[in-house]
C-alpha cells in the first residue's frame, strides 16, 4: 500500500494540486479564470463520459449493468441518510444544516472519480466501463434524499419553504450541466462505438492527463482557498470530513463486492462513497432550501475530504479492493 501512495503523490497532476494549495497559502497572484476552469470541467467530463460509453458498447446492458445502476442508487440515498444521522444524532446539528452537508456526502465527487481513472491507468489496472454511468447516477438520489429530510425537521427551520420537490429542484438535481455533459457523452459514446473513440482520440483521449493536471492547479487553489476558512468550521465538522472517506469507502466497497466486480470497478464505487460534491448540490440545495447554508458542506468537501481522497485515499481504496475483491 505505501508504494502506491507514495507514486500516487508524486504523480505530476497530484504535485500540481500541491503547487495550487500552496499558491493560494502564500497569497500567490496566481489564478486561473473562471471560464476556463468550466471549460475544463466540461472537457474532462466530456472524455471520461465518452470514454465510459465507448467501453458500455462493448459490454452492452447485461444484468450486471442494470442491477449495479440500481444498487447505487439504494447507495446514494443510504449514505445519505447515514450522514444526515450522525451529523444530527452524533453530533447534534439542526435538522436542515445536517440534510445539508448529507447531501454533499451522499453525492459524488466527478473530479476525485476522474483522478482514480487515472490513477487505474498508471497502474495500469481495468476496471468496468459503465462505473461511468454509475457515477452519474449518483449525483440526484443524494439531493431528493436530503431535501425530504430537511422539509420533515422543517419545524426546526421556521415557515415551509415551499412543496416537498418543486420542479426546478428536480430539474436541478436532474439535468444540471455536469450530469447533461456527462450523461450526453455516455450516449454517443455508446453510440459510436469503438470507430467514434478512434475519431476523437486526438482530442478527447491524448491530452486529458494534461488539463486535468492544469485543472488539479486550480483546485489546489480553491481548496486553500476553503483551508483559509478553518476557522468558522467547528472542529467536529472537520473530524466528519475526515472521517467520512472510511464510512462511505466501507459502504462501496461492499457492494462492489456484492456485485461482482473487479478490483477497479470496487475501487471506483469506493471513491463514489467516499467523495463528496461541491458543484451540483450546492446549485440544487439553493434551490431546494433557500435557509440552508452551503457553506459548511462546500468547505469540507473541497478542503478537507477532496485533498485526503485524491492524496492517499484512492491508492488506498485500490489497495483494499485488491485484497477483499479475487478475481
Amino acid at each position: 500500500m505505501l508504494p502506491l501512495i507514495r507514486d500516487n503523490l508524486v504523480a505530476p497532476p497530484i504535485l500540481f494540486f500541491l503547487l495550487g494549495f500552496v499558491a493560494q497559502l502564500v497569497r500567490s497572484d496566481l489564478e486561473i479564470p473562471r471560464e476556463i476552469a468550466r471549460t475544463l470541467s466540461i472537457y474532462l467530463l466530456m472524455a471520461i463520459g465518452f470514454k465510459g460509453g465507448a467501453e458500455l458498447a462493448k459490454s452492452g446492458w447485461t444484468v450486471q449493468v442494470l442491477v449495479s445502476c440500481v444498487a447505487v442508487v439504494v447507495l446514494g440515498g443510504l449514505l445519505t441518510v447515514l450522514a444526515f444521522a450522525i451529523l444530527r444524532i452524533v453530533l447534534g446539528l439542526t435538522a436542515l444544516n445536517a440534510a445539508t452537508i448529507a447531501a454533499h456526502y451522499g453525492s459524488v465527487s466527478a473530479v476525485t472519480f476522474i483522478t482514480g481513472v487515472v490513477f487505474l491507468e498508471r497502474v495500469g489496472a481495468s476496471y468496468e466501463g459503465f462505473t461511468v454511468a454509475l457515477m452519474a447516477l449518483m449525483e440526484s438520489p443524494a439531493i431528493f434524499v436530503a431535501v425530504l429530510l430537511a422539509r420533515r425537521g422543517r419545524d426546526e427551520q421556521g415557515p415551509k419553504e415551499g412543496g416537498w420537490l418543486s420542479r426546478k429542484v428536480i430539474e436541478e438535481a436532474l439535468f444540471n450541466g455536469s450530469i447533461v455533459v456527462l450523461t450526453g457523452s455516455l450516449i454517443i459514446g455508446a453510440t459510436t462505438g469503438t470507430s467514434g473513440m478512434e475519431t476523437v482520440r486526438p482530442f478527447l483521449i491524448a491530452p486529458f492527463q494534461g488539463v486535468l493536471t492544469l485543472f488539479l492547479l486550480d483546485m489546489g487553489l480553491l481548496a486553500a482557498g476553503r483551508v483559509l476558512a478553518f476557522r468558522r468550521v467547528p472542529w467536529n465538522l472537520i473530524a466528519f470530513g475526515l472521517a467520512w472517506p472510511l464510512i462511505g469507502g466501507a459502504l462501496g466497497l461492499l457492494t462492489g463486492f456484492l456485485l461482482g466486480l473487479s478490483p477497479g470497478g470496487t475501487m471506483m464505487v469506493m471513491i463514489m462513497g467516499a467523495s463528496a460534491s461541491y458543484i451540483a448540490v450546492p446549485a440544487a440545495l439553493h434551490l431546494a432550501l433557500p435557509r440552508a447554508n452551503v457553506a459548511y458542506g462546500i468547505t469540507l468537501a473541497l478542503a478537507v475530504t477532496f485533498p485526503l481522497n485524491i492524496s492517499v485515499g484512492i491508492p488506498f481504496y485500490y489497495w483494499i479492493a485488491s485484497v477483499v475483491v479475487s478475481r
